[in-house]
């Protein structure tokens, strides 16, 4: 798939460490199109709605198709709103994926384990920590029920980076027009709501522990958005977060069967 090239940017502009030297980020500067404020709110509402079809406690009908559903909804609604808004060129937020791009995701994977261990444990020792209870119930699942539960969580994660990455556009434009912001501290604040926001929508996961869904999750969001901030592909950052949940998943596995051993 060939990238989407932005327009370019000066370098005094760009996070010259952060960022690939292009393209640039699409939509918020008018490139490929514009969209406009009422266009972004039609596409946060199915951000919303694609979301609520994979956390509401919904009795979908049994088989394999309807347990997927959900999980192919999340990302797909966001994406036919950014389809009908922008039309042609909702595949700008893809970009190609090569040798690069999948170390990348391998890098950022692995960089955002040792964050999330580091932050993780802060919490932990100072305020208490509430376990995942989906990844608890994992170990009772029996092969072909865990093979699925990996499967399912593919476009569930790049339904994650969907919901995540198209509101950081979304805010992006909103701080460098409406705000008149420049374009590195709109990146910042792009990043960090979307990172606390991405961290709120766990609470229901984690029991409503506050602190543990905004500075554990968020910073865990943070690390996961950089490769996007990298190179302007969500290929990337969803790479990056599947190889980050079927390592963390993995070696919960192991280590519940380890335990059963002894």
């Amino acid at each position: 798939m060939a990238s989407f090239i932005g327009s370019p940017i000066r370098n005094e502009e760009r996070f010259v460490r952060l960022e690939d030297p292009a393209p640039d980020f699409p939509f918020y500067n008018g490139v490929p199109v514009s969209i406009s404020g009422r266009q972004w709110l039609f596409v946060m509402a199915m951000v919303v709605a694609g979301f609520l079809l994979l956390a509401s406690p919904i009795d979908w009908p049994d088989g394999a198709f309807w347990k997927f559903l959900p999980a192919i909804l999340m990302p797909g609604l966001p994406l036919i709103a950014l389809a009908y808004v922008a039309p042609g060129h909702w595949k700008a937020i893809f970009g190609k994926v090569g040798g690069r791009e999948v170390k990348l995701m391998f890098g950022f994977a692995l960089l955002n384990i040792v964050v999330s261990m580091i932050v993780g444990a802060i919490v932990m020792a100072l305020f208490g920590a509430t376990p995942n209870r989906t990844t608890a119930e994992l170990g009772g699942f029996d092969t072909a029920g865990q093979i699925a539960f990996f499967a399912k969580i593919i476009p569930q994660l790049l339904g994650e980076e969907v919901i995540t990455l198209l509101p950081f556009l979304a805010l992006l434009q909103w701080f460098s027009k409406g705000f008149g912001m420049g374009r590195k501290s709109a990146i910042i604040c792009a990043w960090v709501i979307t990172s606390v926001f991405f961290g709120l929508i766990h609470l229901p996961t984690y029991d409503w522990n506050w602190i543990q869904c905004i500075v554990v999750i968020g910073s865990a969001r943070m690390m996961l958005t950089l490769p996007w901030i990298l190179t302007k592909n969500i290929w990337v950052s969803t790479g990056a977060h599947i190889v980050n949940d079927w390592l963390l998943l993995v070696m919960t596995l192991l280590g519940a069967s380890l335990v059963g051993k002894v």
